[in-house]
């Protein structure tokens, strides 16, 4: 079984176009989903965070209305509750070395765009596990943090590469619309990567090699069974 390291944003907010601040975190569907499935398939989750900070559920993301019902919200917040001690006593990602793990997952929610987008020390774990060729998969909102992924020479680590991720039309019609600060997707475009979108709020996964990514919550339970075939694939 394989050694996973879990990228979890520390971010509790996220300051909008207009200068207000949203109130924001991981997203709790993409979080339990990746860490039930890789730990029920017998591979070892280790969370970190930038700083070793605890991580902050969005509360949105355990309102029914969001979840599909009470039953599912109960479902993701007593998963939540299981693991509290993992997640308040999370790894600092600066003190992470790369060559330990088999596999990096990154759940969105809107908070890696806050810190995990602009933290060296996330481009520094992710620049040596890409060159590694170790799984990298990041999700929904997660591929913001790919943006800190930059070489000695500046250039965009993932250029070239092709990804999925929340989409710009996601995030006006069901994220936090206009005043949304900046839009991942193009942002990711404009530094090189090759977006491979579907419909909105489908389950869709793209595979590039070591790079595994979804486009949205819809697409969770998907990016970890294609981690958990990868990591098979390898043995």
């Amino acid at each position: 079984m394989s050694d996973i390291l879990m990228i979890v944003t520390a971010a509790t907010s996220l300051t909008m176009k207009d200068g207000t601040e949203h109130p924001t975190g991981f997203w709790a569907e993409e979080l339990v989903t990746a860490h039930r499935d890789l730990v029920a398939a017998g591979h070892t989750v280790t969370i970190a965070t930038p700083g070793g900070v605890a991580p902050t559920v969005d509360a949105g993301s355990l309102d029914p209305s969001q979840t599909g019902g009470e039953a599912r919200a109960r479902e993701f917040a007593d998963y939540l509750d299981a693991i509290a001690g993992e997640l308040t006593s999370p790894v600092a990602i600066a003190d992470v070395d790369a060559a330990e793990y088999a596999a990096v997952v990154l759940p969105g929610g809107h908070g890696p765009m806050s810190d995990l987008a602009s933290d060296a020390a996330t481009g520094r774990v992710l620049v040596a596990a890409n060159e590694a060729g170790t799984i990298i998969a990041p999700f929904c909102h997660g591929p913001a943090a790919l943006l800190s992924a930059s070489l000695a020479d500046g250039s965009f680590a993932f250029a070239g590469r092709r990804l999925t991720v929340f989409t710009d039309e996601e995030e006006r019609t069901g994220g936090t619309g206009e005043n949304t600060p900046w839009w991942v997707e193009s942002r990711l475009r404009e530094r090189g990567a090759l977006i491979d979108s579907a419909a909105p709020w489908s389950d869709h996964v793209v595979v590039d090699g070591n790079l595994i990514t979804g486009q949205n919550p819809q697409s969770s339970a998907s990016v970890a069974r294609r981690v958990l075939e990868a990591l098979a694939a390898r043995g």
